[in-house]
């Protein structure tokens, strides 16, 4: 597998693994789903974003931005995204690494979640181990798609 920047002629499958994580509705504060001018907009207006390409498919991208501007324009933040039919493969951990190493090499300081899910155990477990820090719990701060409220857990690392 290779993490490589993205290209123009990958946001139609990057669109398609972005909108099964939208519709699922249980990770990503999105409701909107993309179209060929959303998508290609949204990942153009990123500061970097990258496609796990294997075997000619994409299967996983992650998307890396300022978190605010100014005086906090140093700390980043980014959201992942593994299509349904390659999860369990890791995926998202070579994606996190990657992230880490264009968000050092594009000056960043610092790398924020800003609403990682409380139930999401396993993209909990992985930025544990990978040295993130858990900022506390910020209660019902994620709608679930079916309207529920769950608690959201704001992690971060530093570069």
């Amino acid at each position: 597998m290779e993490i490589r920047q993205y290209i123009e002629a990958d946001v139609e499958a990057m669109n398609a693994i972005w909108n099964e994580v939208v519709e699922e509705g249980i990770a990503f504060p999105q409701e909107e789903t993309l179209d060929k001018e959303t998508g290609q907009a949204f990942f153009a207006s990123q500061t970097y974003c990258a496609v796990a390409h294997e075997n000619g498919e994409i299967v996983g991208l992650y998307i890396l931005h300022p978190n605010n501007i100014g005086r906090c324009g140093h700390i980043c933040n980014a959201s992942y995204a593994v299509s349904s039919q390659c999860r369990g493969r890791h995926i998202g951990e070579k994606l996190v690494l990657d992230c880490l190493a264009q968000a050092k090499a594009h000056g960043f300081k610092v790398l924020q979640f800003n609403a990682v899910v409380e139930s999401n155990i396993h993209a909990r477990h992985l930025y544990e181990r990978l040295g993130f820090v858990q900022l506390g719990t910020i209660p019902g701060g994620f709608r679930m798609k079916d309207g529920s409220y769950e608690n959201i857990c704001p992690y971060y690392h530093v570069l």
